[in-house]
């Protein structure tokens, strides 16, 4: 027919329902408000569900990738951007874990610079996963860059904070539980790096 649409490749439509899982749940970790013991456990158990649909869409792929003989792009290519973005989602459900271990009921400004960076890397990401198969791959690379400029970012917010913790802190165990915290939300923003270069390595291998 005429005027029949060509159908979506079943990659690119997986791998954007993981940008799109991945993006909500990155706008909800950024935006909840701690208050309450009770706060951390809602948090923590709301991140867990995003990462478990997270790990069922991965599963899809790995699915599709068995029983698929021909990829749009190379298959370790979208299995390894589909495990590095559940990389991102693992590690902000761990976070969310830390805050109702810890009794964490309060962010400090620098957990919010974190959280705001790693949204912003996340919307870069949803961006960049919508590129891929329209044809657009060079159009990728300044949303790489933006991202690898926010996990910079973290990278100082985390000199930072560790030197302003171990300056102003006198109780050695909310010490531990901060400088666990902060060094989680730094590894979420590492592996926000780690989509930009596998994303990169796609555009040079595909554009």
């Amino acid at each position: 027919m005429v005027f029949k649409k060509n159908k979506k490749d079943k990659f690119a439509v997986l791998l954007e329902k993981i940008a799109a899982n991945l993006k909500e749940s990155a706008n909800y970790f950024a935006d909840y408000k701690l208050g309450s013991k009770e706060d951390t456990k809602v948090f923590a158990e709301k991140m867990k569900e995003y990462e478990k649909l997270g790990d069922s869409y991965v599963h899809e792929i790995i699915m599709e990738l068995n029983n698929s003989f021909i990829t749009p792009i190379e298959r370790e290519d979208i299995l390894a951007l589909s495990m590095i973005m559940d990389d991102v989602l693992d590690g902000m459900e761990h976070t969310a874990a830390l805050f109702e271990m810890y009794s964490i009921v309060n962010a400090d400004e620098y957990m919010y610079k974190f959280v705001e960076a790693i949204r912003k890397c996340v919307d870069e990401i949803d961006i960049s996963i919508g590129l891929i198969f329209s044809k657009k791959l060079p159009q990728i690379r300044p949303h790489a860059i933006k991202i690898k400029e926010y996990e910079s970012m973290c990278d100082d917010v985390l000199r930072e904070c560790i030197k302003h913790l171990f300056t102003v802190e006198t109780d050695p165990i909310r010490l531990i539980k901060y400088k666990e915290v902060y060094e989680d939300l730094e590894e979420i923003a590492d592996s926000c790096q780690g989509v930009a270069n596998t994303l990169e390595s796609i555009v040079m291998k595909n554009a």
